[in-house]
């Protein structure tokens, strides 16, 4: 029995194995490059990192308000006894005022130990501060997401980028076809005395001119994907596929967001509040503190007649208050500027929302010039293939000349060209409206 079950379990994990290496193979969409990423880029990692040290500094704020409790100990030994000077009258009643006479009090070894307890039971600052950093932590988690939609944006733009270059190799491979045809229809007729050899010569220089630019596209698909393999988090030797159809994306209108831009305004306005509200408390609220301190105390002679080291104890609890009274007028300039600074972010949220509208604008009518452009230069390609294809047949049938067929076959590389950058500045301008839009790391 255990062996059928151990049989059954291998062969299990055999059927996955393979499942799993034929996923692996399959081409990587654009959302799954982005989910790769999340966990594998190294800009996210940092990022992620910054916000568990921004989680550590606000409880660190918090931990201030908690009681601390220390244990203290220290040993002197006197070379030179300290002096005071004691007045005379204090040992003779009869001597005169204004005459004293130096003495040396204590002993050359002195010991204390004792512990320690402090306790803040109102501290404005500290208080303040907790809520500060707790502001801060959402600053730094805002930053977060703001290197999380930039490497969203450079990994959508890398993708979109290779697949329009593998599009424009699709392209070129088509040319290189039609040019290799015409080539040996060029080369058969001139075998016949019909065309010249010059024209032969012609349709041979643009094929080598297709091969070039095929490579040269190439060479450009093979640095993008490198690119492309360093934003997801991969090594350069891993192989990766991307899928080569390019998904225009939705034409539907996006909501609008909060920007993140926005967002980050807001809560720096939150955090310049929360400072000044924080001097405004410690300018007129004092700080109280509980003290509390228990030890002992020990003093040691080694000389003669007598050696001795006795240990006496000491304690004692009370309140600490400081309430401050006149500090220069330092305070009151900090609070000046807190009120300027939170002038100057009020008045960039109202300029990232007069900025973003505008980019919402502009984005949206480039992309609907951007669609309609593209859907022309697709019926383009069409007719110009159609008018490419009759060319030949006419230039087979004596009744086009070379030239006919060289501008239709241009004609069509224009419109491949046009598709191509109608594409590009359609997924461009749809890149800049999810972002104008917050709808920047949404699922793609």
């Amino acid at each position: 029995m255990r062996l059928v079950n151990t049989y059954k379990l291998m062969v299990v994990l055999a059927f996955f194995t393979l499942k799993g290496e034929q996923v692996w193979a399959q081409p990587w969409s654009l959302q799954q490059c982005i989910d790769t990423a999340q966990i594998h880029n190294k800009s996210l990692q940092i990022g992620k990192n910054n916000v568990s040290i921004g989680t550590q500094k606000s409880k660190e704020a918090s931990a201030n308000l908690l009681p601390k409790l220390s244990v203290n100990a220290d040993y002197k030994y006197f070379v030179s006894l300290p002096f005071q000077l004691l007045p005379l009258s204090a040992l003779n009643p009869t001597a005169p005022e204004g005459v004293f006479r130096e003495a040396q009090f204590g002993v050359p070894h002195n010991i204390n130990a004792n512990v320690q307890l402090n306790v803040p039971i109102y501290n404005p600052q500290l208080v303040g501060a907790v809520k500060t950093t707790q502001e801060a932590l959402q600053m730094t988690e805002l930053q977060f997401q703001r290197t999380e939609e930039q490497v969203v944006y450079e990994i959508a733009n890398l993708y979109y980028n290779a697949q329009l270059v593998h599009q424009q190799m699709v392209f070129l491979d088509s040319n290189m076809m039609n040019t290799a045809r015409l080539f040996k229809n060029m080369q058969l007729l001139h075998n016949q005395l019909l065309v010249k050899g010059t024209d032969v010569m012609k349709v041979e220089l643009q094929a080598q001119q297709l091969a070039t630019q095929r490579a040269n596209v190439q060479n450009k698909h093979a640095q993008l994907m490198n690119a492309l393999k360093i934003a997801v988090g991969l090594p350069l030797e891993a192989n990766l596929e991307i899928e080569s159809a390019v998904q225009m994306p939705s034409k539907s209108p996006y909501s609008s967001l909060s920007t993140l831009e926005f967002k980050m305004a807001q809560v720096q306005h939150r955090i310049l509040r929360s400072e000044l509200s924080t001097l405004n408390r410690s300018k007129y609220v004092p700080s109280v503190h509980f003290m509390a301190m228990y030890g002992t105390t020990g003093f040691g002679y080694d000389g003669q007649p007598t050696s001795f080291l006795n240990f006496y104890p000491i304690g004692f609890t009370g309140l600490q208050i400081a309430y401050p009274l006149f500090n220069g007028t330092v305070t009151q300039r900090k609070m000046n500027q807190k009120s300027l600074e939170l002038k100057n972010t009020e008045l960039q949220m109202d300029l990232i929302n007069e900025r973003t509208a505008v980019q919402v604008e502009n984005a949206t009518f480039q992309k609907a010039v951007a669609q309609q452009t593209a859907e022309n230069a697709t019926a383009q390609i069409k007719l110009a293939q159609l008018l490419y294809e009759q060319t030949v047949a006419q230039q087979q049938q004596g009744v086009a000349n070379l030239t006919d067929v060289l501008l239709a076959d241009h004609a069509l590389r224009e419109a491949q060209q046009s598709f191509l950058a109608a594409t590009i500045e359609y997924l461009k301008a749809d890149l800049e409206l999810k972002k104008a839009t917050g709808n920047l790391t949404n699922k793609y």
